[in-house]
């Protein structure tokens, strides 16, 4: 069998007796992904619904800020939420640098001005269609951000689920903040990275696999969801 058969059977055998390492690799990723992605909604998801439905000075300005900032490089992440944590910086003394908190931090900053922007646009939509009802019950745009964040639910899970995608696919951010220390900050991407340059290829498919399927899952439930969100319009 050639090596690279091997590394493939060797990884579906990982797979398939959950080894331990592999378990502990994607167990931290998604544990980091799942917190960053929680703060991220905590944020985003009424900071989206307040810029869609409140008229402000300067709020042309955000929307555009908001929009930018889902590009944002992972790298310049890293470095800025390294630069913060770090002896130096304002947040020093925390000594979260290397480890899970850093990392959880800078998928944080780094996914919610997805969650924000893309629950501006949904909230957006929702308004345009129940403004005159609402307003005619009384309700203010801003008491009327929970109902229509309720009413857009299936769409808002689509959105956090863009931003789980974006968050668990991280490599440059968490690297830099993570530092990639065994049995401590070491997640799926940084994992796959390391492993493949040190010749485990075994250990990186596996991962690689794995990272695959969450992929694939998450795209099926968004467009699951999406299909619901339809049938619950119609």
């Amino acid at each position: 069998m050639s090596d690279l058969g091997q590394a493939f059977s060797q990884a579906f055998h990982m797979i398939g007796s959950l080894d331990p390492v592999l378990l502990e690799i994607v167990g931290l990723s998604l544990e980091v992904s799942l917190a960053a992605l929680a703060l991220a909604a905590l944020v985003g998801l009424p900071l989206g619904g307040f810029v869609a439905l409140v008229r402000f000075p300067g709020r042309r300005v955000v929307v555009v800020s908001l929009n930018a900032l889902m590009g944002l490089p992972p790298v310049v992440v890293g470095l800025l939420v390294y630069l913060m944590l770090s002896r130096s910086g304002p947040l020093g003394g925390l000594g979260w640098l290397f480890t899970p908190t850093a990392m959880v931090l800078a998928q944080f900053v780094l996914i919610t001005p997805i969650v924000a922007a893309l629950t501006r646009q949904v909230m957006e939509d929702l308004w345009v269609e129940y403004e005159f009802p609402l307003r005619s019950l009384g309700s203010s745009p801003v008491r009327a951000i929970p109902t229509l964040l309720y009413d857009g639910r299936f769409a808002l899970v689509t959105t956090l689920l863009a931003g789980f995608g974006r968050a668990i696919a991280e490599v440059g951010a968490v690297i830099i903040v993570g530092g990639n220390i065994a049995h401590v900050t070491r997640v799926m991407t940084t994992a796959i990275a390391l492993e493949t340059s040190e010749g485990d290829l075994a250990l990186a498919l596996a991962l690689g696999f794995v990272l695959l399927g969450l992929a694939m899952g998450i795209n099926a439930a968004a467009s699951w969801l999406a299909e619901i969100a339809r049938g619950h319009e119609a």
